[in-house]
């Protein structure tokens, strides 16, 4: 049994109910955060025109903004459901990472950046939910439960 496979061990063991009520707020979040991409494109991509912090054109800003509010809406949909919680919250943890260092950094690093202390709240949050799994109220439970023997 390798060390990932002992955290999920863990994780499965001591499942709490009310981790579920946080792990769906956690992904209508996400999800909300996904549907403001897709909703104020030309916003975020003149932000990352302006600071060019990573050296990007504008095609390829465009399809980064893309990436991530499909990550961010299909993430968020399958943390909010508890459908491959692990792996969402895997896909999400780089997106949280960029958000934090290349993005609300940038706005300063003090108690008023309430952006900046949300991000790593969720940052934090999705590292809780890749080491928890997805709880008793999920489909995954569900569907663990009616397996056919």
């Amino acid at each position: 049994m390798n060390m990932v496979q002992k955290i999920e061990h863990w994780g499965d063991i001591h499942q709490t109910k009310w981790l579920d009520v946080i792990r769906i707020v956690l992904g209508l979040l996400i999800l909300s955060k996904g549907i403001a991409f897709i909703s104020d494109t030309g916003v975020q991509q003149e932000w990352i025109l302006q600071h060019n912090t990573l050296g990007f054109s504008g095609l390829m800003a465009i399809a980064v903004l893309h990436i991530v509010a499909f990550a961010h809406l299909v993430g968020g949909l399958l943390i909010l459901m508890g459908l491959l919680t692990r792996f969402a919250s895997v896909i999400q943890i780089p997106i949280l990472l960029g958000a934090i260092f290349f993005v609300n950094i940038s706005k300063g690093f003090s108690f008023l950046n309430s952006e900046l202390w949300l991000s790593i709240i969720v940052l934090l949050l999705l590292v809780l939910f890749w080491i928890v799994g997805s709880g008793p109220f999920s489909v995954d439970n569900w569907m663990k439960a009616h397996r056919p023997k």
